[in-house]
């Protein structure tokens, strides 16, 4: 919990617009009550049995997190990869170079997979 007070902080004192937790479900219900007490906008995505992502920040950004439609992490979009990182204040030139890595990683994918139904159509 020491890491989300740390968020917290730092979303109050205007470091941040939004902030990612990822923790311990036992600790869901003492998360709640302090962003409630602080009147900050979350959104709480169950990972599994035992871990929680928690998403809080500007309500703009929750509302984007939501309409997201989260499921997983690592199965965003590019740009929706995009948009949450600069989001949570990442650097920016680092978000646009990992952008154009998975783009192009997965243009190749799609490329790749294309080329060899094509070829498995000429069989």
């Amino acid at each position: 919990m020491k890491l989300f007070t740390n968020y917290l902080y730092e979303y109050k004192k205007g470091l941040r617009n939004l902030a990612i937790y990822t923790g311990r479900v036992e600790e869901k219900d003492a998360i709640i009550k302090k962003l409630m007490r602080e009147n900050i906008t979350y959104y709480i995505q169950k990972l599994n049995n035992t871990r929680i992502n928690v998403f809080f920040g500007d309500k703009i950004c929750i509302d984007i997190i939501r309409q997201m439609n989260l499921k997983s992490l690592s199965n965003l979009t590019e740009e929706e990869d995009f948009i949450l990182g600069i989001m949570l204040g990442y650097n920016r030139l680092k978000q646009c170079e990992r952008y154009l890595k998975r783009k192009h990683h997965n243009s190749e994918l799609l490329s790749n997979t294309i080329q060899k139904k094509m070829d498995v159509q000429r069989i």
